[in-house]
Order: structure tokens, then C-alpha cells, then sequence
């Protein structure tokens, strides 16, 4: 029995809920039996690799528990995800069974469908490919994807257990009291939402993700938001700096938070002067930095070790070394990505991520090393995947995307020829972001005036472009995009910037 499960053995006695969902209250005797009989069901099954295609809620955490323990393959996948991406994580993992609120969207690509208690409408498909893992993974975690094609990251269950039982310690809370906000199927949350939570004796509060508020990837009804969090009456939960600037918001309208003790947040860079806003509002806020190559969270502030502005201090576990600037991490990396033998057993990981330790040892992150943008609910974004999309339709000439820290993606825009009214390019547009997900798409675009083909100011000689040259100079009419905060693609046409002014 691993240590979790080990864990929730010593605690069966405890008055406390290990999980509370509306009205449902699950004690700790009753989510080990849950999760013995579902484990024993889906080895009856002869299933080996299963995906959580799930709302956030009791069932999703149950079934991860069960694959734990019957050694299955649990490989969770985001509602978000396009279904282009569903199934490209459905083949890539070699998923022979798929639990799903929705089997009718998916049901042509498996043999059978059969009903089983605790999961509901699961399908199967007995012999389907196998994939290439690394020994003793158990859960494949796939990002949000920079590209339509994500990897997905191969971890064992120690590493996991590992990593929960590190964070329990640095966070210090006895029998905490943790609401989930963000996707179970989002490493973080799983593992520093549930498990670590679990395993400090506390209990996990779950809501279905539309319940919180949410659409998609994207948070559409604060005030649902901020009821749910109210009613929970938390100790503790996990932020990306999204809603944390959300939370900031309402407090400032009126807003009273609950009686919070620790508030993480991570996913994307987060500004000291929002760590301190947020503070001086009664919100407990301590930053981190992690992902899931390394099991998750790499460092974090807490209240017995905190500068605001930094990422915190990193974990006891891990060991920090740097080359060329750029973050490397060891000792609890990754396995190896699936179907990928060249990346298996790695004793360092690279982050892609620029930083540095201080003198005290606290992490500080300045940037990243590749040409990849995180947006401010942590989606990691290739531009240049959804540049290709615009790019498709014969319409645009030139296309940049620009997303970094913010909310959702915005777009400059030259057309193909001159002539083109703006009608066709948000024609483009749309076209584009029907075959993105959504936390990919354009939500707003600006008409360049002029190409920027053969502008050495903005362009490379072999053609790439500067990019933060060219938000530099758009800078204006990208903040005034921004505060327009549309519900649908906006667009306008971008004033020709004055290089003096905008460029250093």
C-alpha cells in the first residue's frame, strides 16, 4: 500500500471528511472503500490505462486513488482540450478505457461502452496500442500544450506522494481545509490540492468546474466564483495570478474573503505589487513556481519563509544548478515523456525557465529561454502554432501573437493585400479559433498600418520577428485591447507607432 493510502489507513478513525462535494460527505473509511472496490472492478475489467475525462468531483478523485492502487495507468486529461487534442492523448497513451460524462462525443473511436460503478459510462477498447513508457509510471500529465500536440509527462506514484508530502510539510497547516478551483486534471491541483491536503489529515472541497463559474478554460462568472469559495469557508487553496487578480478585484468592490490561511498561487509570473495588494486585502497570498516535469511544485514562499517577488524558497528534495541562466532542477524529475526512450531517466530537468538564487536562497524567476508564452491562467501558448492558423487562410500576411501573463491571446494583423476590408480578417479570425481551444484563441486583433516585412527594426534578416520590439511599439493600442475586456474578438486598426517614443 503506497504512503497515501498507508496514510488514510492511520486517519479511518477521524471525525474530519476526507472529501465534501455539495451535500456529499465522504469520511476516510468510506473513500478507502470506494476506492478497493473500483480498483478491483477495473482490474475485473482488465483495463491498464485509463483517462479521466471528468468534472472536477468526488468520482475524479476516487478513480485516481483506485488507479494507484491497482497499478493502472491514469492518465487525466483537461475538459478544455480540444478534441483534436483528446485524441491525440488518446492515441499517444494507448488508452484502453476512457471515463467520460460525455461517451457520445467519443464512442466512435472505441469497440465497446460498458457501465461501471464509479465511474459511470466508461468506454473500452480492448488492444489498443502500446505505448512506450518508462517503468513504474503511473500517471501521464499532459500540459495545456504550447502546440496542438502536448507531451505528456510520465510520473510514478512515488514521485507524486513525494512531492504532496514535501508541500504538506513546507505549507504546515494540521487538518486543513482546502477548496479546489482549479482542474483536478492540472498537476498542481492534484497533487498540492488533494493529496497533499490528505495526507495533513485535512479534507478536500470540490465543485464542479461550471459551478465555480467556469466555461472551458476560462472563468466567465465571478460572482458564482466567489459564492462557491464563500461557501466552502477554506483554509487553503490554489491560484494562478488570473483569479487572484479577480479576487483582488472584488475585495477592492466589497468583496469579503473568507478566513483564509495559505493562498498559493503559480502557473505564471506574478507581480510583487499584486502579492502585496492582495495582502493588504486580507488574502494570505504566497507564490511558487513548479511544472510538471518536476513533479509539480519546485519552490514556494510560505509564512515561515517569504520575499514577495520571488518564487520562494525550492523544496528540500531539489537541487537547483543553472547554465546559462536558465533553471535546472534535480531530484524528483520527470520519468521521461511517453513514446520518447531518448528522455527516460534523466537526472536533471531544464525548465526553459531564466532565473537565479539570491543570497538567502529564494528563487527568482526573469524569463524563459525559448519563444514560448504563458498566459495569466497558466496555458502555456506556442505563438507561432497560432500564428500558422491565421496564417491558413490566405488572408493574413503577417501575424503576431502576444499573450504573455495576460488573460487571453491578441493578435496584430497585416492583411494579404491592402484592399482587404476588415471583415475578411475577422472572418480569418474566427476560422482561426475554430481550430484552437479556446484558451488559444484570438480574442482581439489590431490591424497593422503597414507590413512589417523588411523593417529591420522589426523583423530579423531571415525574417523572424522582434517581438518584443514590436509590443514595445504597439504598446498603446495593445493596453487599450486589453481594458476593453471582450467577451467576443474586438478589433482595431493599430496607429503607426513613433519609434522614438516606443523603442529603446
Amino acid at each position: 500500500m503506497n504512503s497515501l493510502l498507508a496514510t488514510l489507513q492511520q486517519q479511518a478513525a477521524s471525525t474530519q471528511p476526507a472529501l465534501q462535494q455539495g451535500d456529499s460527505v465522504v469520511t476516510r473509511a468510506e473513500l478507502l472503500q470506494r476506492v478497493h472496490a473500483l480498483a478491483l472492478r477495473l482490474s475485473e475489467q482488465r483495463i491498464r490505462r485509463l483517462g479521466l475525462h471528468l468534472d472536477n468531483g468526488i468520482d475524479w478523485i476516487v478513480a485516481d486513488l483506485a488507479c494507484m492502487e491497482a497499478g493502472i495507468l491514469c492518465v487525466p486529461i483537461p475538459l478544455f482540450f480540444s478534441k483534436m487534442q483528446l485524441l491525440h492523448v488518446l492515441n499517444v497513451c494507448g488508452i484502453d478505457a476512457l471515463a467520460t460524462a460525455a461517451p457520445e462525443l467519443y464512442a466512435a473511436h472505441f469497440s465497446a461502452r460498458k457501465d461501471i460503478e464509479g465511474l459511470g459510462s466508461t468506454l473500452l477498447q480492448p488492444g489498443a496500442r502500446r505505448c512506450m513508457l518508462p517503468a513504474d509510471t503511473a500517471k501521464v500529465t499532459f500540459t495545456s500544450g504550447s502546440t496542438g500536440a502536448p507531451k505528456g509527462v510520465c510520473l510514478s506514484a512515488a514521485q507524486q506522494l513525494l512531492q504532496a508530502e514535501a508541500l504538506a510539510r513546507a505549507v504546515g497547516l494540521e487538518r486543513p481545509r482546502h477548496v479546489c478551483v482549479l482542474p483536478l486534471s492540472t498537476l498542481l491541483e492534484n497533487i498540492a490540492g488533494v493529496y497533499a491536503p490528505l495526507l495533513a489529515g485535512g479534507t478536500v472541497v470540490l465543485h464542479g468546474m461550471e459551478d465555480l463559474g467556469f466555461s472551458g478554460s476560462r472563468l466567465a462568472d465571478l460572482q458564482k466564483f466567489l459564492r462557491a469559495i464563500g461557501a466552502a469557508h477554506p483554509d487553503t487553496m490554489i491560484l494562478i495570478p488570473q483569479l487572484l487578480q479577480l479576487l483582488v478585484h472584488a475585495a477592492r468592490q466589497g468583496w469579503q474573503p473568507p478566513a483564509l490561511k495559505f493562498i498559493a498561487v503559480g502557473g505564471a509570473r506574478v507581480s510583487a505589487q499584486l502579492i502585496d495588494a492582495a495582502r493588504a486585502l486580507r488574502l494570505p497570498v504566497f507564490e511558487g513556481y513548479g511544472l510538471s516535469e518536476c513533479a509539480s511544485v519546485v519552490s514556494l514562499n510560505t509564512p515561515q519563509s517569504q520575499q514577495p517577488g520571488s518564487a520562494g524558497k525550492p523544496l528540500p528534495h531539489l537541487d537547483l544548478s543553472f547554465a546559462d541562466g536558465e533553471v535546472h532542477v534535480s531530484g524528483n524529475t520527470m520519468l521521461g515523456y511517453v513514446d520518447a526512450p531518448d528522455t527516460w531517466y534523466r537526472k536533471r530537468t531544464a525548465t526553459g525557465d531564466l532565473g537565479y538564487l539570491d543570497a538567502q536562497g529564494f528563487l527568482h524567476i526573469s524569463g524563459r529561454s525559448k519563444n514560448l508564452l504563458i498566459n495569466s491562467y497558466g496555458r502555456n501558448i506556442s505563438p507561432e502554432w497560432v500564428e500558422s492558423e491565421l496564417l491558413a487562410s490566405g488572408a493574413v500576411s503577417e501575424a503576431i501573437v502576444l499573450g504573455e501573463a495576460r488573460p487571453h491571446c491578441i493578435a496584430l494583423l497585416s492583411p494579404a493585400r491592402a484592399d482587404l476590408d476588415d471583415a475578411v480578417l475577422a472572418a480569418a479570425v474566427r476560422t482561426a479559433n475554430e481550430r484552437l481551444p479556446d484558451y488559444a484563441q484570438v480574442r482581439q486583433w489590431l490591424r497593422l498600418p503597414r507590413p512589417l516585412a523588411g523593417n529591420a527594426e522589426f523583423m530579423t534578416p531571415n525574417g523572424k520577428p522582434r517581438r518584443a520590439r514590436i509590443e514595445e511599439a504597439w504598446r498603446v493600442g495593445i493596453e487599450a485591447l486589453y481594458a476593453s475586456a471582450p467577451q467576443t474578438a474586438q478589433h482595431a486598426t493599430a496607429a503607426e507607432p513613433t519609434l522614438q517614443e516606443k523603442i529603446a
